[in-house]
């Protein structure tokens, strides 16, 4: 049940990152108007780049496995202070932005969906296959 448990927990993990992603694209798009307001992102891959370069260590349960610390997934929003869009300082690509909203979708879609597939394979599982 443990595998379970922590398959929702990843799924959980990756709602959270498109959830925050679709607030972040929602923010950008509401304030394409705004003079000098910088576009936002929400990088998983920047975040992990970063965390990369630091020393890694975990618990081990035999001396044979390897070093290495397990740190909470947090998703970090960036701003993109020196790129400039529009004539008024704007840094709002509509175009990009309604793009990013597509694939966010779809991502997160994806996700409801075998999030749904778990709980089904559940519910068949306490009704005893029927």
């Amino acid at each position: 049940m443990e595998l379970f448990d922590a398959s929702i927990s990843n799924l959980e993990h990756g709602l959270k990152y498109a959830s925050l992603k679709n607030k972040t694209i929602a923010q950008n798009i509401a304030n394409v108007d705004t003079p000098n307001y910088k576009a936002k992102d929400v990088s998983f891959k920047k975040l992990l780049s970063e965390e990369n370069q630091k020393q890694i260590r975990a618990y081990k349960t035999d001396f044979r496995h390897f070093d290495f610390v397990i740190k909470p997934s947090t998703h970090v929003v960036y701003s993109y202070e020196n790129y400039q869009y529009r004539h008024n300082g704007n840094g709002v690509d509509m175009d990009q932005e309604m793009a990013d909203l597509a694939k966010n979708t779809i991502y997160y879609n994806a996700l409801i969906d075998r999030i749904n597939g778990k709980f089904s394979s559940l519910n068949t599982v306490i009704k005893g296959g029927k």
